[in-house]
Parts: C-alpha cells; sequence; structure tokens
C-alpha cells in the first residue's frame, strides 16, 4: 500500500508559478516511477509528466513541456511539479501517482490549481 499526499496548489495569476509537492509513504519511495496528472471539470483525467525511479529520465505532455518541470528527492520521499509561466488552461486539480508493476496504481487526493487571468 501507498499513501501520497500533494499539496501545493492555490490561486496564481497567468504568468506566475506554483510548486506542487507529493510526499509519498507505506513503501520504498526510491523504486517507483512516479507520475503527475491533471483534470478539470468535465473533462477526463489527463497526463501533465512522469519521473523514473532515479530522476534521471523525465517526459512531460507538449502542453507543458518547458514551462513545467518534474523532479524528486528520494531521500524526503517526495515528487515536485514546478510549473511556470501559468496559463488559465493549467486550471486543474492535479493529482500524483506511483507506478507498480507498468501501471499507475496508487493516486493522491489531488490538489487544486487555479490560474487567473
Amino acid at each position: 500500500q501507498v499513501q501520497l499526499v500533494e499539496s501545493g496548489g492555490g490561486l496564481v495569476q497567468a504568468g506566475g508559478s506554483l510548486r506542487l509537492s507529493c510526499v509519498a509513504s507505506g513503501r520504498t519511495f526510491s523504486r517507483y516511477d512516479m507520475g503527475w496528472f491533471r483534470q478539470c471539470p468535465g473533462k477526463e483525467r489527463e497526463f501533465v509528466a512522469d519521473i523514473n525511479w532515479s530522476g534521471s529520465s523525465t517526459y512531460y505532455a507538449d502542453s507543458v513541456k518547458g514551462r513545467f518541470t518534474i523532479s524528486r528527492d528520494n531521500a524526503k520521499n517526495t515528487v515536485y511539479l514546478q510549473m511556470n509561466i501559468l496559463k488559465p488552461d493549467d486550471t486543474a486539480v492535479y493529482y500524483c501517482a506511483v507506478v507498480v508493476r507498468g501501471a499507475y496504481a496508487y493516486w493522491g487526493q489531488g490538489t487544486q490549481v487555479t490560474v487567473s487571468s
């Protein structure tokens, strides 16, 4: 079992920045790939970014490439999402998730990000 707790969401003006954090507990965090997703009301959850277990490999959705950065600190069991140059279209609930046996198996409760124009 893995517990994930996101934080760092809030209200920000367009062009601003936020850093989301996701703290994991319950398993050896450093063994697992991690990802960030987001969901807007009435829309499906969409992939944002992921990072491998060591932090040496990352991948981003085209919509956030060049603006968002995913990173991790295995000593703190934490994965981060630095979000810069935020746009109103980035408004969503952001979730972190952990990959177990090739699938996103555990999810956090989400943190709301609202970008005003």
